[in-house]
C-alpha cells in the first residue's frame, strides 16, 4: 500500500512505507529477482501544518509523477460497483551496489476512460472512508496480479504481502488457478472460485503482519464487499470461513488463511500476534534498516574509510569497533551541528551543539506514548538541574482522522510552554525521510516509549544506531532483542514478556526513565565522553550490523521466499 523510495516521492506514511523502502534496496544489492507492487498515490499521505498552539491541519501532497517515474504501455483493468476501471502502471528502478535492479510498480486509475470518481481512487495514502479503501485495496491486490501478467511477470514463485492491504490477490491467484484446471470463460471460472479454491494457491502466498493495533487490520462489511467486488460472488456467499464471519470480511484473516508461511517483525512481536492468532503459526523474522541509506554522509565516509565493502555487507559493520572513538564522536559531532542548525533555522530557536539532545520521532498516537518523558514536569526540571542541561527534538505527523493522536502533538506545545526557560523543546513539523536522517544521526540519544507489547518492532532506533545514537527505550520490539544494557544504549523497565492485554503502565515506566537519565546516561554524556563513545562504537557493531534489511532478506530467502 505504501513505499519510501525517495524523498520527493511521497507514497509512504510512516514506518511501513520506509521499511518497504530499505528492502527492495537490499534486494536490489544482492541482485534478488524481485518486483515490487504498490500504489501510485498522486497526492500523498499529507503535508502537515502546525499553528501556534500546535494543532495539526494537514494539505495535499503535489508532485510531477512523469518526473520521477516512467509510464508502461500496458493496461489492465477491473471490475469495481459493476463498472469497468482502467489501470496503468508507473515504473520506478532501485539498483543496488552492484548496478543489479529491482522495478517498482505504481498503480495508478487517474486515466481518461474512467469516471471522476474512479480517477482518484489511487489518490490519497490511507485516506477516504471504508468504501474508498476498499476499492484501493481491490486495485491492489486483484489489478496488481494482472498488471504483473500484462507486464509479462508470468511465473513469480511467491507472493509476499506485508499486511492485509494485499490479501485480494489471493482471490485472484484463485481465478487464474480455475481457469488453468477447468478451461472456462472469465465469468463461468468467478462463479466456481470458492473458498476451498483459494486454499489451493497457499503455496504461492507469503503474510507478514506488521503491528498488533486494531487499526491495522481492516475489516469491511460484507455488504459493502458485494458491491464493490462484484466478481468473486462465489467466494463469499454463504461463507463460514474465518475471513468472512460476523459479517465483515478480515482482511488479516483472508491472508493468514491463504499464507503458507506467516511472520511477525520482531521475536516479542511474532509472541503477541500467536496470542491474537492462535490457530496459526507465526514465525519471526526482526525488521531492519539499508545501512547505506541511514548512515549519515560523516559516517559512510567513516565506514569507507575503515571497513570497505560496508556497502555490500552490513554485517562487516562489527568491525567499526576498530574505529577509534575520538573518530566517531568527530564524525557525530559534525552530523549534529548540521542538525541544530537546522532546527534553528527552521524554528528560530537557539539550540546548542554542546548541550545534551534527546531526539523523539513517531507517528503521533496514544500507544507510542511521546508524553511519556513529561509525565512528571517538576521532576525532569529538577534532573536538568542537578545533572546539567539537555535540550528535546520531536517530530512526528498524526493520521487526518486520528483526533487523540492530534491531541497528543498539542499536549506536548503545552508542555513546551511549562519548560520555557529550562529545557529546551521543539516539535518539528512535517516529520519526512529527509528530516529522519538528520535526526536519528544527529541526536545523542534516541528515546522511544511505546506502550507494550504495541511496538511490533520500530526501526526508527536501528537507524539511529547506524550513526552511533544509542537508544533509550522500552523493551519492546527489536529493542527486546537489540538492547544490551550499557553496551548498545539502555532499557527503561522490564517489558520483555508483556501479554497483549499488558496495562499501560506509564507511572512506572517513567520513573525508570527519569531514573536511567539522571543516575546513569547524563553522567556518562557530561563527565565521562570516552565511555558514552565507546556506547557508540557499540551501537554500530552490534546493533547496525544485525538490524538491517540485509539479513532480514537473508533469512525470508531461507525460510519463506525459496524453501
Amino acid at each position: 500500500m505504501e513505499i519510501g523510495l525517495d524523498e520527493a516521492i511521497p507514497t509512504y506514511a510512516g514506518g511501513l512505507g520506509i521499511l518497504a523502502g530499505d528492502t527492495v534496496r537490499s534486494a536490489a544489492d544482492q541482485g534478488i529477482p524481485m518486483v515490487v507492487v504498490t500504489l501510485l498515490h498522486r497526492k500523498g499521505y499529507f503535508h502537515q501544518h502546525l499553528d501556534a498552539n500546535g494543532w495539526q491541519s494537514e494539505e495535499d501532497v503535489s508532485w510531477q509523477v512523469a518526473d520521477k517515474l516512467q509510464e508502461m504501455e500496458p493496461r489492465c483493468s477491473i471490475e469495481i460497483e459493476g463498472r469497468e476501471v482502467k489501470v496503468r502502471a508507473w515504473r520506478y528502478e532501485v539498483k543496488g551496489v552492484g548496478n543489479d535492479v529491482v522495478p517498482v510498480y505504481f498503480l495508478d486509475t487517474d486515466l481518461e476512460e474512467n469516471s471522476p470518481a474512479d480517477r482518484t481512487i489511487t489518490d490519497h495514502l490511507y485516506g477516504g472512508d471504508m468504501r474508498y479503501r476498499l476499492c484501493q485495496e481491490a486495485v491492489l491486490g486483484i489489478a496488481g496480479v494482472r498488471m504483473l501478467r500484462a507486464l509479462g511477470y508470468n511465473e513469480v514463485r511467491r507472493f509476499h504481502m506485508n499486511e492485509g492491504h494485499a490479501a485480494l490477490l489471493t482471490l485472484e491467484l484463485a481465478y487464474e488457478l480455475a481457469g488453468q484446471l477447468w478451461n472456462m470463460d472469465d465469468a463461468s471460472t468467478r462463479r466456481m472460485i470458492s473458498p476451498e479454491i483459494v486454499q489451493m494457491v497457499k503455496p504461492k502466498c507469503i503474510f507478514t503482519t506488521h503491528t498488533p493495533v486494531p487499526a491495522g487490520h481492516d475489516k469491511f462489511p460484507m455488504e459493502l464487499v458485494h458491491q464493490v467486488i462484484t466478481g468473486y460472488k462465489g467466494v463469499f456467499a454463504d461463507c463460514e470461513h474465518e475471513f468472512c464471519l460476523n459479517g465483515e470480511l478480515n482482511m488479516t484473516y483472508l491472508a493468514l488463511g491463504n499464507s503458507y508461511y506467516i511472520n511477525g517483525v520482531a521475536k516479542s512481536h511474532s509472541h503477541t500476534a500467536q496470542q491474537m492468532f492462535a490457530k496459526y503459526d507465526i514465525r519471526s523474522i526482526t525488521n531492519g534498516v539499508h545501512a547505506a541509506t541511514w548512515a549519515a554522509p560523516a559516517f559512510a565516509a567513516l565506514f569507507d574509510k575503515h571497513i570497505p565493502g560496508w556497502r555490500a555487507d552490513s554485517a562487516s559493520l562489527r568491525y567499526a569497533l576498530n574505529i577509534s572513538k575520538r573518530e566517531v564522536i568527530i564524525a557525530h559531532n559534525q552530523v549534529k551541528k548540521n542538525l541544530i542548525e537546522l532546527v534553528n533555522r527552521l524554528t528560530g530557536e537557539n539550540f546548542d551543539t554542546d548541550v545534551f539532545t534527546i531526539g523523539f520521532a513517531r507517528r503521533a498516537t496514544v500507544y507510542k506514548r511521546p508524553e511519556l518523558l513529561f509525565q512528571d514536569v517538576e521532576q525532569l526540571i529538577k534532573i536538568a538541574q542537578r545533572t546539567g542541561p539537555f535540550q528535546l527534538i520531536y517530530a512526528g505527523k498524526a493520521h487526518p482522522q486520528d483526533v487523540t493522536g492530534k491531541e497528543v502533538i498539542r499536549r506536548i506545545y503545552e508542555i513546551k510552554e511549562k519548560l520555557k526557560g529550562r529545557i529546551k523543546l521543539v516539535y518539528l513539523e512535517d516529520y519526512d525521510i529527509g528530516l529522519a536522517k538528520m535526526m536519528t544521526a544527529g541526536v545523542d540519544l534516541w528515546l522511544n516509549t511505546p506502550q507494550p507489547p504495541l511496538e511490533a518492532s520500530g526501526t526508527s532506533g536501528m537507524k539511529a544506531a547506524v550513526n552511533g545514537v544509542p537508544s533509550l527505550s522500552i523493551l519492546d520490539g527489536w529493542w527486546a532483542e537489540g538492547c544490551i544494557e550499557g553496551v548498545t544504549g539502555w532499557a527503561i523497565g522490564n517489558h520483555r514478556e508483556a501479554s497483549i492485554q499488558g496495562a499501560d503502565n506509564r507511572d512506572e515506566d517513567a520513573e525508570a526513565l527519569y531514573n536511567k537519565l539522571e543516575m546513569v546516561i547524563l553522567p556518562m554524556y557530561c563527565n565521562e565522553q570516552d565511555r558514552y563513545a565507546e556506547v557508540m562504537r557499540h551501537a554500530i557493531a552490534l546493533n547496525a550490523s544485525f538490524f538491517n534489511t540485509e539479513r532480514m532478506l537473508s533469512q525470508y530467502i531461507a525460510k519463506a521466499y525459496f524453501k
